[in-house]
């Protein structure tokens, strides 16, 4: 099928805005809200998505391959990370704690595979074809993703209760060569 619309930022904006939205409300009873930013990119927003946080975060990233290729990252901090846990398992902190970090990996991981999922059937929709990779996850503070050149960047926040969500995307150029 050929692609109905060109990959653009407001086709790329409106996929993760739905798809986030989507996502934390129906699996977490949550209502994110986009925050829209002037500039994507400008010095309104740091590069580094983490950049004005010491915190520790855990980031979900889930690839798409085919004739749109690219990577999502989803950055929640651990405290909210370990809410969603909690609140998508039905556990409670104690639990979360025992259980350990492979039963919050997993959570995040499949909150993200869903989010990318519901952004990639979007693009799909738009005529563009693709696949899901499986999911990894990050842990950690004080680190940052840096795109290759040929790498189209977009960063969007979500607020979710006072708590930040922010969805990293990387989307390749050359629609010939996957990232």
């Amino acid at each position: 099928m050929p692609a109905t619309e060109q990959i653009t930022e407001h086709l790329i904006r409106d996929n993760i805005a739905r798809a986030v939205a989507d996502v934390f409300k129906t699996m977490l009873s949550q209502e994110p809200t986009f925050t829209p930013v002037v500039n994507n990119l400008d010095t309104v927003w740091p590069k580094d998505p983490l950049a004005e946080h010491g915190r520790p975060h855990v980031v979900g990233t889930v690839g798409f391959i085919g004739e749109a290729n690219g990577l999502i990252y989803l950055y929640l901090d651990l405290n909210f990370a370990r809410t969603c846990t909690c609140s998508l398992l039905g556990m409670t902190d104690e639990e979360l704690t025992e259980a350990g970090d492979e039963v919050m990996n997993d959570a995040i991981g499949e909150l993200t595979n869903m989010t990318v999922g519901s952004f990639k059937n979007g693009l799909c929709d738009a005529g563009y074809t693709c696949k899901l990779t499986i999911p990894s996850i990050l842990h950690g503070s004080n680190f940052s993703i840096e795109p290759i050149s040929s790498v189209a960047r977009y960063i969007y926040h979500f607020d979710c209760g006072g708590n930040r969500i922010i969805a990293d995307i990387l989307l390749k150029h050359d629609e010939s060569e996957p990232i």
